[in-house]
């Protein structure tokens, strides 16, 4: 699966992960969002995150929400 990586412009160290690159399915409630990149089919998502994971909750919710640490922000 390939899917879009997101930050709210709302909540500073909030990210999400979805399949669409308008990422319609996004809590509104952290809008608005902006696409800041891309994870391709065989590519490994940022920080060590699970592909995994990320694929079951974009399935299960239509996307996959993550916090920066201080040290990434």
């Amino acid at each position: 699966m390939r899917f879009y990586i997101f930050k709210s412009e709302t909540t500073k160290d909030l990210r999400a992960f979805a399949a669409d690159v308008g990422g319609a399915k996004l809590p509104d409630n952290h809008a608005p969002w902006t696409v800041t990149g891309v994870v391709g089919v065989d590519a490994s998502p940022p920080h060590n995150l699970s592909r995994e994971t990320i694929e079951g909750a974009i399935e299960a919710e239509g996307f996959q929400l993550w916090r920066l640490k201080a040290a990434d922000a």
